[in-house]
């Protein structure tokens, strides 16, 4: 049997989602269960994230 080598595959740090494609993968997953157009959510969700609690920061 070989080993299997973990260090490589722990070494690397998972990248965050940007704020763009945590707002596509919203956007299109909602227009699956509401038949909306994804770039219409999109946007509604775009002009929402900058108005509406923008003083708020998400934790990291």
């Amino acid at each position: 049997m070989s080993k299997l080598n973990t260090t490589v595959s722990s070494a690397r740090k998972p990248r965050k989602p940007s704020a763009q494609a945590v707002r596509r993968a919203v956007a299109s997953s909602t227009a699956l269960e509401t038949g909306a157009p994804v770039r219409q959510l999109e946007q509604k969700l775009q002009d929402r994230s900058r108005q509406r609690f923008a003083h708020v920061k998400l934790a990291a």
